[in-house]
């Protein structure tokens, strides 16, 4: 009889998301074991524990969850459990905090998908202002869509001061270059849609964050994407099941995404990469570049 499907979930929060235990089982691990409040300096020790208790052939029926709310805290502990592990006793290990990965996977893969299907592009040299941009989503939808060869701006509502700090960070961790705007004002997020050709919406749910009247008349906009399904809208006159839709009198043409179908993708994406953990023989780290790649694999 085969040793059962274990996926040990690490959060340094108070509570392991209800949503990624849901997952977990219905991507059929046997059992999904949460740890709250899970320091850095504890994940070592929590993995050698994983892996030695089960030996080789029980570590592949084995897995770790990276859970939590800060991308930069989840690819720190993501690199310790690797390095912590001395083969042939190796798990895979995924890491999503706050769904961030595979929703921020989700929405770039839409956005590319649609680019396609209306201008005949991608996302080389474009402009993607991204709302929203110092959370777990807007940082790693940064950073994928500026990895496909985008301009990206990271916009904070408290000012430019803000978002050139989490831009700066964003940069020296995941080697790529964005830069940071100033979202503190109806003026100022004016200035900036104007330059858009891609606007992603990513602020925290129930916060409207642009009026229709701001994104209609914005002469370069190709896509709008919204993952606020919490009404109001983050984006006015963003549906939440909109998927390639016009945006209601957009000047230049623009689609427009909702959250229901960025989620659509996300869960598809997170379902796979879980699943994969204990598919594969080999043992795999999993982040926001795997889930990208998950999500491409469902648009289209």
């Amino acid at each position: 009889m085969e040793s059962p499907l274990l996926l040990h979930m690490f959060t340094p929060g108070r509570h392991t998301s209800p949503f990624d235990v849901n997952m977990a089982y219905d991507a059929g691990w046997d059992a999904a074991i949460p740890y709250s409040g899970v320091e850095q300096d504890e994940v070592a020790d929590m993995v050698q524990d994983t892996i030695f208790s089960r030996g080789p052939d029980g570590a592949r029926r084995t897995g770790i969850f990276l859970g939590g709310k800060d991308v930069y805290a989840s690819m720190d502990m993501m690199e310790t459990a690797r390095e912590s592990m001395v083969p042939p006793f190796e798990v895979s290990v995924m890491a999503d905090p706050s769904g961030g990965f595979t929703t921020a996977a989700g929405l770039v893969a839409l956005v590319e998908h649609h680019l396609r299907a209306a201008q005949g592009g991608d996302l080389a040299g474009q402009t993607v202002v991204v709302f929203g941009g110092t959370g777990p989503v807007g940082v790693v939808s940064g950073v994928l869509a500026a990895r496909a060869g985008a301009e990206v701006v990271l916009i904070s509502h408290q000012g430019k001061g803000r978002a050139d700090q989490e831009a700066e960070r964003c940069n020296e961790r995941f080697g790529v270059q964005v830069s940071g705007g100033d979202g503190s004002s109806e003026d100022a997020k004016r200035n900036l849609v104007n330059e858009a050709d891609i606007i992603l919406c990513t602020a925290p749910a129930g916060v409207q964050v642009l009026t229709a009247d701001l994104v209609r008349p914005a002469p370069r906009l190709k896509v709008v994407a919204d993952v606020n399904a919490v009404p109001p809208a983050g984006v006015e006159g963003v549906g939440v099941q909109d998927d390639g839709v016009g945006f209601p009198d957009s000047e230049s043409g623009a689609v427009a995404i909702g959250a229901l179908a960025v989620g659509g993708v996300k869960y598809q994406a997170q379902h796979d990469l879980l699943r994969r953990m204990h598919a594969q023989a080999a043992a795999e780290d999993l982040a926001f570049q795997a889930a990208f790649e998950a999500a491409r694999g469902f648009v289209g």
